[in-house]
């Protein structure tokens, strides 16, 4: 199964460097590659983390550019990575 993550955040989002290495940390615990990140800036409540297109922290309350009260946590993104970690894709065939 393909992955694709997402970082989505507005330009100069303060919270994007602890995101960016949350979102790496975290590909790596699952053992799912770095490059699998699709990084985009523009008008996102930011910053954000989507797996297939699902926002981790769920639908945020403001839809319109601006700094997310929610930023996404360690246990939300290992919730959304690890059914899609080899290991556990293999182990489902």
């Amino acid at each position: 199964m393909a992955v694709r993550v997402e970082l989505l955040h507005l330009p100069g989002c303060p919270h994007l460097d602890t995101a960016r290495q949350l979102l790496v940390d975290c590909l790596a615990d699952v053992g799912l590659p770095r490059s699998a990140i699709e990084e985009r800036s523009g008008a996102f409540p930011s910053p954000s983390i989507l797996v297939n297109g699902i926002d981790v922290m769920g639908t945020p309350q403001v839809m319109s550019a601006s700094c997310r009260l929610d930023v996404p946590t360690r246990e939300r993104v290992l919730a959304a990575l690890r059914p899609l970690a080899p290991s556990a894709t293999s182990s489902a065939l």
